[in-house]
């Protein structure tokens, strides 16, 4: 039994990170992304540097996909969040 404790706190010793990266890779595009393809032609101008926006589209197999993105210094965006939720229409009445 002491030793199945000892290999389960190494084991948890073990999978703690001891790096402290401010870096993060960033999200890459997907079909849908206003990103995906490259950056789009036109810049964002009038809107603060760090502000973020949202954008909702749908994927294949009506997967409906939320990202976040946020303004760069050089007036490009970046992808900061993703996330995707299922549309059921088991209740729906559309024909």
């Amino acid at each position: 039994m002491k030793s199945i404790m000892i290999f389960a706190v190494a084991a948890l010793v073990a999978s703690c990170s001891t790096t402290t990266s401010t870096s993060h890779r960033p999200l890459e595009p997907i079909p849908g992304s206003i990103t995906y393809g490259g950056q789009p032609r036109t810049k964002l101008m009038k809107s603060p540097i760090g502000s973020t926006f949202e954008h909702r589209f749908l994927g294949d197999n009506g997967t409906r996909w939320f990202e976040i993105y946020q303004i760069q210094p050089d007036r490009t965006v970046e992808i900061i969040s993703r996330r995707k939720s299922s549309d059921f229409m088991f209740f729906s009445d559309v024909r």
